[in-house]
């Protein structure tokens, strides 16, 4: 049975959505940069990051739609691909001295981090798992 989520993991879907839809773009614009001769990269590495970016903003879009759709397996995924984006902040900031976006790259993910973690969110996560058990416990006892 799922259970409606709260408003604070939707507002969180949102943004993991976006997040994924970025990385969706990134993906074609590596593409349709070397398709229109733009050769930075050998053909490989260029169509294998276009690949990597397409297959992991997939993965992040369908957490924010399982997010959205009142599934919990996408916080799981949404909370991983926050965890992930703190280091690229970091690198961004200290590494490459690009403080305009690890700073908003940042901020996004703390706060991402924060709706996945309110208490809303985990009396939502409680309230699943206490409608699962019964559901499982629904057949005879067979111990």
């Amino acid at each position: 049975m799922i259970v409606p989520s709260p408003t604070t993991v939707r507002q969180a879907a949102v943004i993991v959505a976006l997040e994924g839809a970025a990385l969706l773009a990134v993906a074609l614009t590596l593409v349709v940069r070397h398709l229109a001769g733009v050769k930075d990269q050998p053909w490989l590495s260029g169509y294998g990051t276009a690949a990597w970016f397409a297959i992991m903003g997939s993965g992040v879009l369908a957490a924010g739609w399982a997010l959205w759709t009142g599934r919990r397996w996408g916080r799981g995924v949404a909370v991983f691909a926050q965890l992930l984006l703190l280091p690229v902040a970091y690198y961004m900031g200290v590494g490459s001295q690009q403080w305009a976006y690890a700073i908003p790259v940042a901020l996004v993910a703390v706060a991402t981090l924060a709706l996945l973690f309110s208490p809303s969110t985990l009396q939502w996560l409680a309230a699943q798992d206490a409608s699962s058990a019964s559901a499982d416990n629904s057949g005879p006892d067979t111990r």
